[in-house]
């Protein structure tokens, strides 16, 4: 299992941690149904580890991935962007098919069509 932070995402995530005050937390990436093309991204803070949860730790900050989300995620590096369009979590997913600008979706490069960062 890969999953990478850029050290961007790794600073936001450690300033989002402090403000919590709470030591149990660790950031959920997860996959959900839904979005333009079938699947959206998803980010959450949660403290309790699920039985099949894989736990990815990078620089200090455990990451938690539920079992059916692992098989898209796998090899994704989150970044954290500042721009024009304000600031956000970014999934880079070279595993999807293709890219397109809605920023919210994609679907997986097996079964073809449009993928989407966040």
């Amino acid at each position: 299992m890969s999953v990478t932070l850029t050290t961007n995402a790794v600073h936001r995530l450690e300033a989002i941690l402090k403000e919590e005050t709470n030591p149990n937390l660790k950031l959920r990436i997860f996959v959900a149904g839904g979005g333009c093309s079938g699947f959206k991204y998803g980010f959450t803070l949660d403290e309790k580890q699920d039985e099949g949860d894989t736990v990815v730790e990078q620089d200090g900050i455990q990451l938690l991935i539920d079992e059916t989300s692992i098989v898209y995620l796998d090899g994704i590096e989150v970044d954290f962007v500042e721009d024009l369009n304000g600031s956000q979590f970014v999934i880079k997913n070279l595993k999807a098919a293709s890219r397109c600008g809605c920023g919210q979706s994609f679907t997986p490069a097996d079964t073809g069509g449009c993928a989407h960062e966040i």
